[in-house]
Formats: C-alpha cells, sequence, structure tokens
C-alpha cells in the first residue's frame, strides 16, 4: 500500500512537471526559432514600415506609428532595384499565424511562401525610439519581446 501510493505521488509530480514545461515550453522553444528567422529577413532590409492590414501594405498607404500585425520590409536587389517582403500576423482560413510573402513585382500575392509559427495567440511590430520591436503573445499568455534594427 505505501509503495502503491509513493507510485501515485510520483506519477502526480511527473504529470504537473509536464504541465510546466508544456505551458513554457513556447518561450523555450518556439520563441526563439521565430527571433531568429525575423532578425535576418529585418537585418537584410534597406527599410520598414508597419501597417494594419496587407491590402494597406500592397497599395504603400495609411503607414502605422502603432503597435501593428503587418511589417513590410524593402530590400536591394543585385541589379539595383528594390524587392519588398511582408510579415504579416493574421488568419487566412487555417488559424492565426505569423506569415511570409515575397512581393511580387506585380505586387499581386498568391498563396504565402510559408508561415514562421502558428502558435502565438498575438504578433506585433512597433518602433520604439527608431528600434523595431516584435512582441509574441504565447498560447498560455506568455509574453515576450525582441528588438532590431535593420544594418542599413
Amino acid at each position: 500500500m505505501a509503495v502503491g501510493g509513493m507510485c501515485l505521488t510520483l506519477f502526480n509530480q511527473q504529470l504537473a512537471f509536464l504541465q510546466i514545461y508544456k505551458a513554457q515550453s513556447f518561450l523555450i522553444e518556439e520563441a526563439p526559432l521565430v527571433s531568429m528567422h525575423v532578425s535576418k529577413l529585418v537585418g537584410k532590409a534597406e527599410r520598414f514600415r508597419l501597417h494594419a492590414s496587407m491590402a494597406d501594405a500592397l497599395a504603400g498607404i495609411n503607414p502605422q506609428s502603432a503597435a501593428s500585425p503587418v511589417l513590410l520590409l524593402n530590400f536591394r536587389q543585385p541589379d539595383g532595384g528594390v524587392g519588398a517582403a511582408i510579415l504579416s500576423f493574421e488568419n487566412r482560413g487555417s488559424g492565426l499565424a505569423l506569415y511570409y510573402d515575397v512581393v511580387p513585382p506585380s505586387g499581386v500575392l498568391g498563396s504565402p511562401q510559408w508561415y514562421i509559427t502558428k502558435k502565438p495567440s498575438n504578433v506585433s511590430f512597433s518602433v520604439d525610439q527608431g528600434i523595431l520591436r516584435m512582441t509574441l503573445s504565447g498560447p498560455n499568455g506568455e509574453r515576450i519581446t525582441y528588438s532590431g534594427a535593420t544594418t542599413q
């Protein structure tokens, strides 16, 4: 009976540890990977703008100074031209995700190039004293902010 009680106690402790690990796995595993991908993209950009929607970003209208779910990045191309890419946190029919799109010269997007993550409950981009900030809110209410700037 005592051995059974100890086994049950150990099992309950393992379940509690697993729940804690699951709650923190976004901050430990997912958020650093998102930060790495986004910082590589932003680091190569010549400039960026915040927008409230994909439509505004594609049309080049209504840039935002407040926290926004869409980040338009401009890149200098090898031929001297300028290319663009968009990071957007939105629902495109399969749930919220942080999407990456390369804007073609026509300006008309097809399906997204890929999504970076589907785990956050919210992603917003903002500028504070010239520094770009990305705030990720995790599925369990956790929140982390990354800061960076273009290298240009």
